[in-house]
């Protein structure tokens, strides 16, 4: 187990009716003036942005509200953030929605402190080192950025699609969620979350340091929770307890809890985020595309963990419970048979796409994709296999089937 820091101060005000609370929260963690940022409507049209701004009015907060935040959130929306923040001489940013909303707030708090160009926390041309404090109240289950520091934002001039991660600057101070306000999403935001929240997991899980056993078996068990409240609440949206499962595991599944003292890979994510900055697919119909075409080119070339994977989570049958003892063929079967439990679960159960036509992609073009790819992440990157663009071009021409 490698060394580590692990800090993570979110209050999370987890049930029913939990929202009422936030105008309390807001006063507790000092907001006078705040920023309500959120999506494209339904929290208007539900209730719960007048509900939440009744609750903060009740404390005799000011707010000032920015809607409009798309899915695959673009810098223009952080740059009008910051604008009004500044303008309105504004002290505390309250995020209304999903993970692109919060990713959104987290941007401006950080822009905000700083004197250039907030993208330059992306290109790490600079270190994100003071915040306005971002809190969430939380209506999507899925990128978990309720109780991370990261933040992914897409800059449109560019087509770049980069990410951020700053945990001692950047988690929420706290996060309001309640499951009851996730039952009228649809099912394709439902399903696209859950796929999201596993390749948050495996992102984590697929490593190659040794001793983390806790974070293997945290990873494990929190994967096959997700899959049994997946296949309950795609049969019925309102099971409460089904619907609280998946909103606690999809903030587990990227607040660093399983990836303590273990080195992170996250080569699935750049991949698909060049996807979602050249044909603004929904990230996590992107991810059960390209997770299990990755976990088909591991089978072949690093198949340790991800039998490993297929053996615990997928109960495939091999002929020794401890991977290492199994021959290396072996383990490419086993692998193997794992990345086709992954990709009959995301298109049996979640009845998402699992090919690059299917995603409505059906003549993709490889080059600019590969090229963007390493141009962003450099000529070899990756954490479990190193990845070149010879690599990265077969395992996209490997989600075309």
């Amino acid at each position: 187990m490698n060394n580590f820091t692990f800090y993570s101060p979110t209050e999370f005000v987890f049930g029913k009716d939990t929202e009422k609370q936030v105008g309390t929260l807001c006063k507790k963690y000092g907001a006078k003036n705040v920023l309500v940022v959120y999506g494209g409507g339904s929290a208007k049209k539900s209730g719960l942005l007048d509900r939440v701004l009744a609750a903060l009015h009740a404390e005799g907060l000011r707010t000032v509200e920015m809607g409009g935040v798309r899915p695959n959130p673009t810098d223009g929306k952080v740059y009008e953030g910051i604008e009004i923040v500044r303008h309105e001489d504004l002290d505390f940013i309250l995020a209304v929605g999903g993970g692109s909303v919060i990713d959104t707030a987290k941007a401006i708090a950080a822009g905000v402190k700083y004197d250039g160009d907030f993208w330059d926390f992306f290109i790490q041309k600079a270190k994100v080192t003071g915040a306005l404090p971002v809190a969430t109240v939380l209506t999507i289950p899925a990128a978990g950025s309720e109780g991370s520091g990261n933040s992914v934002i897409t800059k449109e001039a560019t087509l770049q699609k980069l990410g951020m991660k700053h945990p001692m600057v950047l988690r929420p101070k706290f996060s309001i969620m309640n499951p009851e306000l996730t039952f009228t999403l649809p099912a394709w935001q439902t399903a696209s979350g859950i796929a999201d929240m596993i390749a948050h997991i495996l992102e984590r899980y697929l490593s190659n340091s040794e001793d983390v056993m806790i974070g293997d078996r945290l990873g494990e068990g929190a994967i096959m929770a997700i899959i049994d409240a997946a296949g309950r609440v795609m049969e019925n949206p309102s099971d409460y307890g089904a619907r609280a499962n998946i909103m606690w595991s999809g903030m587990i599944a990227h607040n660093d809890t399983c990836s303590a003292g273990r080195e992170e890979d996250w080569s699935t994510h750049a991949m698909e985020h060049e996807l979602s900055a050249l044909y603004d697919v929904t990230h996590g119909a992107g991810l059960a595309v390209m997770f299990p075409a990755f976990l088909t080119y591991m089978a072949e070339h690093n198949p340790k963990k991800v039998a490993q994977f297929a053996m615990r989570v997928f109960s495939v049958p091999a002929s020794s419970s401890d991977v290492s003892a199994l021959p290396l063929e072996e383990q490419k079967a086993v692998a193997l048979e794992g990345a086709r439990s992954l990709r009959k679960f995301f298109k049996d159960v979640l009845h998402l796409p699992v090919t690059l036509p299917e995603l409505g992609i059906p003549s993709p073009d490889f080059d600019t994709l590969v090229r963007k790819l390493h141009e962003n992440k450099g000529e070899t990157f990756g954490c479990y296999y190193p990845l070149t663009p010879a690599v990265t071009r077969e395992i996209f021409e490997i989600a075309m089937k």
